[in-house]
C-alpha cells in the first residue's frame, strides 16, 4: 500500500512541474540590415558588452535591433530568422535611438566581412508571444 501511495505522490509531483508553453504568432518584417563588429570605434568603450549587458564573442549569432523593433515585440533573447541565413540569430543588443526598422548583424572582429555585407533590405521572421492579460 505504501508503494502505491509513493507512486501516486511522484506522479502528482511530476505533473505539477510541467509548464504550459504559450502559443506564439509568427511575425514577418522587412528591415534594413547592416553588420557590426566588437570594436571600440563601432560600439562603445567596452565593445564586448552589449546594451543589454550580454558578452559578445566572435562566432556568436547575435543581432542588435532598433528601438522601434523592441517595441514591436523583438525583445532581448528573441530568436530571429534572417532571410539569406540558415541559422537563427538571437537579439542581444540594441541600436542607437536614431535608427528605425533596422537590425545590425554581429560579425565578431571581421571588419572585411561586415563591410562586404554592407546594407541590405531583408525579411526577418520571429515569434511574437502574446502579452499576459492578467495584471496585479
Amino acid at each position: 500500500m505504501k508503494i502505491i501511495y509513493i507512486i501516486l505522490l511522484l506522479v502528482v509531483f511530476i505533473s505539477c512541474n510541467k509548464q504550459v508553453e504559450k502559443p506564439c504568432y509568427n511575425k514577418n518584417l522587412d528591415v534594413t540590415a547592416t553588420a557590426y563588429n566588437s570594436l571600440v570605434y563601432q560600439t562603445s568603450s567596452n565593445p564586448h558588452i552589449t546594451a543589454f549587458g550580454d558578452s559578445l564573442k566572435p562566432g556568436l549569432r547575435y543581432i542588435a535591433v532598433s528601438r522601434d523593433l523592441i517595441d514591436s515585440g523583438l525583445i532581448h533573447n528573441t530568436e530571429v530568422k534572417i532571410e539569406g541565413f540558415d541559422s537563427l540569430y538571437i537579439v542581444k543588443d540594441k541600436m542607437n535611438r536614431r535608427y528605425r526598422k533596422r537590425i545590425d548583424i554581429y560579425m565578431g572582429t571581421d571588419v572585411k566581412k561586415a563591410r562586404n555585407w554592407g546594407k541590405k533590405k531583408v525579411n526577418i521572421q520571429y515569434c511574437l508571444k502574446p502579452k499576459d492579460t492578467l495584471s496585479n
